[in-house]
């Protein structure tokens, strides 16, 4: 019918159709080339995007390589030798020209930061105020006795662990670590008849089946624990993964929920231990164990991430320095050094300059009277976040509020104080062991915690809660040779800085009577509290040296004597802070590095300078890290194969 009605339209209609027809043929082909170009276009844009990341990722050329590892040299035992390389002493004619990044503060986060970037290929100067470069990893000498002052085990550096491959990447092999025994920490809680001691043992199965043995009626509390803890060790690294991907892309992912459905270490890094353990079970000493790697947080205050990774970080085996703590630096230096670059101490920053358009360019260094000016287009700070904001930029810089809200995001941490004990006898003798001791008075940390930094000034050093004992001649098996006949003891407890605040404006070992009869009750405190562990040290002590908060500032730089830097408490650890609590700072080519980028310790500076070094490269340099972990795996396998062979033979 349609067919009949057209033939007989008059022709006018007709071609009035037919071009209806024509024009809706064209529109429909205008539509199909739209749609095709969009695909083109979207095409297009999704190759560039998968190209620009491709080259983000893999275009760049890694600062690492298995080629740059050789086989350890000989230990350097001569302290003058040492001393050129850990004790250079600044002056402008050992400036590298050219330089191209200037790290302040030569603590394990500030090497790695500048060992990387001059692996890299760029001309590094590390600066530091103190007159011996390596920070928290530094040893000091008196009277023939060698004490570290920060660096007291490491985890994680079990065969091609990624720490260990940092390490080896840093230092290009020349690092050499003694695996402590399996029992490497015993936990004491309370004292007298009512005391109860736990010890902690390594090892993939055995720290668990050990801690079930001593606890077997919270073996479902264990069991919960420790899947924290393999959360912790295996997803951290998501973690990080926020500070290296734009703030934007990391905030969207946490705020849409992405991310948690992702891993569940974002909701945990924000989930209170003590609210979490008492979940778990009500054994008070269970709870201590899950705490006892103590930073001067209490557990209601502190992330349950954290606290489960602390543990988890020796659960494949307790590691020191082979040579000291001061071997890290040492050898780092040397690989700064072999790049073009150089670490100089007695060179206190003063200032880090800052031109018209907001960027950084350069530091200011106080030599005697003067100051002097070093330009280099990046600067790199490991001082700390409260140093580097609130003292080296320029007042005007400071009070922006883009400054202010990364400052209100951190907290002050806990001032240390700690005890260097020298002994005349070796540790067979006296009784000494490579096993560390952490002693606690009661099993409520976060009420003793609590009540200890409520106390008085004068109340103070009759009611120390708790404490940490190490004896380091007895893990370097070096030691020996290098102080023959000595052994030495490290005490460590966290303290208010207030307490010793009053003596902040006198000048080092010159503080006056009241200030040395003032820490040595508190030393006597905790040397006697050490003496009942080890009675036979008390009668063989020969040097006694004593550190608090002010003494730290002085050596360390630390922030009102906080060695573990801003406060790891539980805000800074909520998924959006970790995102926000990046290297990058709102001062262009000023870059953060050390604890306070990712974690405390160690490892966490260690894992602050890497972090940093991947912002100033614009490289996610842990991706190398991977591959050459990677490669080592298969050339152990390869190398197992051929052993097994061998064996059928």
């Amino acid at each position: 019918m349609n067919g009949v009605m057209l033939f007989n339209s008059p022709p006018r209609a007709r071609i009035h159709l037919c071009l209806l027809k024509g024009a809706s043929r064209r529109e429909k082909h205008s539509q199909t080339v739209t749609s095709t170009m969009w695909l083109l276009v979207f095409i297009a844009w999704l190759l560039v995007w998968l190209g620009c990341t491709y080259w983000y990722l893999f275009g760049k050329r890694s600062p690492f390589s298995l080629n740059s590892v050789r086989p350890p040299g000989p230990r350097e035992f001569d302290q003058k030798k040492r001393d050129k390389v850990i004790k250079q002493g600044f002056s402008l004619d050992k400036v590298p020209r050219d330089l191209d990044v200037i790290v302040i503060g030569s603590g394990i986060g500030g090497l790695a930061a500048g060992a990387t970037l001059a692996k890299a290929g760029k001309k590094v100067l590390v600066l530091e105020q103190h007159d011996q470069a390596g920070g928290c990893c530094h040893t000091y000498i008196e009277k023939g006795f060698e004490f570290d002052v920060g660096l007291h085990y490491i985890g994680q550096l079990h065969k091609n662990s990624l720490l260990r491959i940092i390490f080896d990447q840093l230092s290009e092999g020349q690092l050499e670590f003694q695996e402590l025994n399996p029992h490497f920490d015993t936990i004491q809680i309370g004292q007298g008849e009512d005391k109860r001691e736990y010890t902690i043992v390594s090892g993939k199965t055995e720290m668990k089946s050990h801690l079930l043995k001593q606890f077997p009626d919270d073996a479902e509390a264990i069991e919960t624990f420790f899947k924290i803890m393999k959360i912790s060790a295996k997803k951290t690294h998501y973690l990080a993964t926020l500070k290296l991907i734009p703030q934007w892309l990391s905030l969207f992912l946490l705020k849409s929920g992405i991310a948690d459905l992702l891993s569940p270490v974002f909701r945990l890094s924000g989930t209170c231990a003590t609210d979490l353990v008492n979940t778990l079970t009500a054994n008070k000493d269970l709870h201590v164990i899950f705490s006892y790697l103590f930073y001067g947080v209490p557990p209601k205050d502190s992330s349950i991430l954290i606290n489960a990774l602390l543990v988890h970080h020796y659960k494949r085996g307790a590691y020191y320095p082979k040579g000291g703590a001061s071997e890290i630096a040492f050898n780092i230096i040397r690989t700064i050094q072999k790049y073009g670059g150089n670490c100089l101490v007695r060179a206190p920053v003063s200032q880090i300059l800052v031109d018209d358009k907001g960027a950084a360019h350069g530091v200011k260094v106080r030599k005697g009277g003067e100051e002097v000016a070093i330009h280099a287009p990046v600067v790199v700070s490991n001082c700390g976040i409260f140093t580097t904001f609130q003292k080296l930029l320029p007042p005007e810089i400071q009070v922006k509020p883009d400054i202010q809200e990364r400052l209100n995001m951190m907290k002050h941490g806990r001032g240390s104080f700690l005890v260097f004990s020298g002994f005349d006898g070796t540790e067979e003798e006296l009784g000494l062991e490579s096993t560390n001791f952490w002693l606690f008075k009661n099993n409520d940390m976060d009420k003793s915690m609590e009540d200890f930094f409520s106390l008085s000034k004068e109340e103070a050093p009759d009611n120390i809660p708790m404490m940490f004992i190490t004896m380091p001649s007895s893990k370097d098996p070096e030691a020996k040779i290098r102080h023959p006949g000595k052994s030495c003891m490290t005490i460590l407890t966290m303290v208010k800085y207030e307490w010793f605040e009053e003596w902040k404006d006198t000048a080092v070992r010159k503080r006056g009577d009241e200030y040395h009869n003032y820490k040595m009750r508190f030393a006597n405190k905790l040397f006697d509290w050490a003496c009942q562990l080890f009675p036979k040290i008390k009668d063989k002590l020969v040097f006694q040296d004593v550190a608090t908060p002010l003494t730290n500032m002085h050596y360390l730089g630390a922030q009102r004597g906080a060695m573990y830097s801003a406060e790891h408490n539980l805000e800074r650890f909520q998924a959006e802070a970790v995102a926000r609590n990046r290297c990058h700072t709102p001062v262009k080519n000023l870059y953060l590095s050390g604890q306070d980028v990712f974690s405390c310790g160690i490892a966490g500076a260690l894992h602050g300078g890497v972090l940093c070094a991947s912002a100033v490269l614009d490289h996610i340099v842990y991706i190398d890290l991977l591959f050459i972990k990677k490669k080592l795996k298969w050339r152990q396998a390869k190398e197992l194969a051929l052993l097994a062979r061998k064996k059928m033979q």
